[in-house]
């Protein structure tokens, strides 16, 4: 049979749009495609949950690819063990409490993951701001990626979603934008607090136990947790990173079930 072009083309398309359509309405709305957003959406979509993830940059990943400096090997403490051996990802105990572990294998298998549980992953998507009715976030606007590099005055298109998770790391977009234009955050300055200095054992516990509900229907995890409420950044361990994006699911689909 000859290849037509027009037919590759035809079944991009339709099965992109499909793709898309599917998720105008969603229960979880994750914002960064890192270790802590993917995992979320693994959660989310393993219980049921009707999810999708919106990453601007066209690799999936975040800050997990390059392990530290560019090193491809990423550390997981004891807690986070378990997380490992549900991807099984392949693993040794460097020391008593550490394990090392191969950061192309594991963003690989997280992803492969994520998208066996039925989570959409959709890369290249940019969210410029949310739709926030009545005191609560209920959507994402969104836009394509190289649109807003170029800065192109082209306008965006929204989607509806019962809960977002702003897993965007260091920069918390979401944070901040509901902080500039929607309302105050639940913190101590009532809006994006910033990271402080590295201190590892206290930021992996940080983004761990302050994961929750920054405003109406919009949680925090990963490395925008430390930026929102302030706490130390940890380098290049990322069982903090996992479990929070674990804790903030499991939030989420006690809210969803209620």
């Amino acid at each position: 049979m000859p290849i037509k072009e027009i037919k590759v083309t035809e079944a991009i398309v339709r099965t992109y749009t499909e793709r898309f359509l599917n998720s105008l309405d969603l229960d979880a709305a994750i914002v960064g495609g890192g270790p802590a957003g993917l995992m979320a959406a693994a959660i989310l979509a393993e219980k049921g949950a009707k999810t999708a993830l919106f990453e601007k940059k066209l690799s999936i990943g975040g800050g997990m690819w390059g392990g530290g400096v560019g090193f491809n090997v990423i550390v997981v403490q004891e807690k986070a063990r378990h997380i490992l051996d549900m991807l099984k990802i392949h693993y040794k105990e460097f020391e008593k409490g550490y394990y090392t572990a191969d950061s192309i294998e594991s963003v690989s298998k997280l992803i492969s993951y994520v998208k066996d549980k039925g989570a959409e992953i959709f890369n290249l998507t940019s969210v410029e701001d949310v739709v926030a009715k009545k005191g609560k976030v209920c959507g994402l606007v969104i836009n394509r990626s190289p649109i807003e590099m170029a800065k192109l005055h082209v306008d965006p298109i929204t989607i509806q979603t019962k809960f977002v998770i702003d897993a965007t790391g260091h920069p918390a977009e979401i944070a901040n934008i509901i902080s500039e234009k929607v309302g105050p955050l639940k913190t101590k300055k009532k809006s994006v607090v910033g990271e402080r200095s590295m201190f590892a054992e206290n930021g992996e516990k940080f983004v761990v136990d302050k994961v929750g509900e920054i405003f109406p229907n919009v949680y925090v995890a990963g490395m925008c947790v430390g930026a929102v409420y302030g706490g130390p950044r940890m380098g290049p361990i990322f069982g903090g990173m996992l479990l929070s994006g674990e804790k903030a699911a499991k939030l989420i689909l006690k809210r969803l079930k209620s």
